[in-house]
């Protein structure tokens, strides 16, 4: 018998992922556990593996639609059994063609691109006789998450009046935020877009995939994108963002990188990059200033026992937030390692939900690319972010021991915080960076 695909429950609150890339079609050979098809849910993006080694014989879910876990996606014929693979995959779940299908034809061209979501046929159990308003109430209930029904009473928003764009008909936080955003206007905003429906026959042929679109081009936004966009906009909608910014003379540091990256690696197996300098000097001031390493639940405030650091990472799809967990509890050599695994494993799309869960403050790199500073957005739950800027060579004055000053050529970054208002007092905002700074300056630590 064929084996089975399935889409995989990529953590406990998952129910439903994306399928945005096949990488076999069907005809291919695939060996178990080579990399099959890739996925976007709620929390990551991922590769999901083959689960046994054979033909790829059908695929049952295309490239863009959304289907709950456990849901048979495809088949693999084992070596030695016929493979009679279809010439093309075979259409969705036979759900009628809907305003959110319109754009089928849309070329997978930026990574990870998901199309708007389609709803998988389910026929619902005969209702019980109950009134009208209750069997409604308790139908949405069943159709939501714990945090959805939490949003919910902290917003006063009853589930009846929320359509839910999920596997058959869920109700999704990315709904009942968006419902909650269009209150004021006279219709909630709607789940789908409202293109014109087409027969996905009538789709064009997608083009090659390409790095970017064409100008000129509309494509969907993709389920990563649309999740940034929500919680950006709920994060300043939430924080009062005030920020801070500290000049620091990182010759130090990068004298003491030069020396040892040749040895670091031969040693480790692993670069010595400017990163972990940083995160190691923000977890020594967060262990003298826990305040800024706490989070605010309603009127009260979560001192966290733990700084799990989330390291943010530019992706070509996106910005991911992985989190290097005990941060507090590693060595120089141990964030290094963690930084350069969280790295690598979001940029081949090899994370668990449970590494992007957890954070308790954030570092953020825009200097990589050039930038001075940045005004980073507060990563919520967190109360805080560090954003470093780009390490330049400047003229500074330097005051020598018996008090003389001269002008010499350093090696100077600028760091940002930003942080909570509501939480985090500027004085100690101040204090917090200028231990960071100080820490960078006369750093003594071994490197390893």
């Amino acid at each position: 018998m064929p084996t089975d695909i399935i889409m995989p429950q990529m953590g406990e609150s998952i129910v439903e992922g994306t399928i945005t890339k096949w990488l076999k079609k069907p005809g291919d050979k695939v060996q178990r556990d080579e990399p099959l098809f890739e996925i976007s849910t709620d929390k990551v993006d991922a590769e999901i593996p083959a689960p046994a080694s054979g033909i790829l014989q059908e695929i049952k879910v295309t490239e863009g639609t959304t289907v709950g876990v456990n849901t048979v996606v495809g088949t693999i014929s084992v070596d030695g059994e016929s493979a009679a693979a279809p010439a093309k995959p075979s259409a969705p779940p036979k759900a009628a063609p809907t305003a959110s299908e319109s754009s089928a034809g849309v070329p997978p061209a930026v990574a990870g691109a998901s199309r708007p979501r389609t709803q998988t046929p389910e026929t619902p159990p005969a209702a019980e006789k109950k009134p009208a308003a209750q069997h409604e109430e308790e139908e949405q209930e069943a159709r939501s998450s714990p945090l959805v029904r939490k949003i919910a009473c902290e917003h006063g928003v009853s589930l009846s009046q929320i359509s839910g764009t999920g596997l058959g008909g869920r109700i999704t936080k990315q709904d009942i935020m968006s419902f909650i955003e269009s209150q004021g206007s006279s219709q909630p905003a709607p789940a789908t877009p409202s293109a014109p429906a087409q027969p996905a026959a009538a789709a064009p042929a997608p083009r090659p995939a390409t790095p970017a679109a064409y100008p000129g081009d509309l494509v969907p936004v993709t389920n990563m994108r649309k999740i940034i966009a929500q919680r950006m906009i709920e994060s300043r909608r939430t924080s009062a963002h005030v920020h801070c910014m500290y000049e620091v003379d990182f010759t130090r540091i990068v004298n003491l990188r030069n020396k040892h990256k040749a040895g670091f690696e031969q040693r480790h197996g692993a670069r010595l990059t400017f990163m972990p300098f940083f995160v190691r000097a923000a977890v020594i001031a967060l262990q003298q200033w826990p305040i800024i390493n706490a989070s605010l639940e309603g009127d009260n405030i979560r001192y966290h026992r733990h700084i799990n650091m989330g390291i943010a990472v530019a992706l070509d799809w996106g910005l991911i937030v992985p989190v290097l967990k005990n941060a507090g509890d590693l060595n120089f050599l141990g964030l290094q390692r963690g930084i350069t695994d969280l790295g690598e494993r979001a940029r081949t799309k090899k994370l668990k939900p449970e590494d992007v869960e957890g954070s308790t403050f954030t570092v953020t790199n825009p200097g990589q690319f050039g930038a001075v500073f940045g005004l980073p957005i507060i990563n919520q739950p967190n109360s805080a972010i560090m954003g470093v800027g780009g390490i330049t060579k400047q003229p500074m004055v330097i005051t020598d021991k018996d008090g003389a000053d001269s002008i010499a050529i350093r090696s100077v970054v600028h760091l940002t915080l930003g942080y909570d208002h509501r939480l985090i007092d500027g004085a100690v905002a101040d204090q917090f960076m200028d231990l960071v700074k100080k820490t960078l300056q006369t750093w003594s630590e071994e490197v390893g």
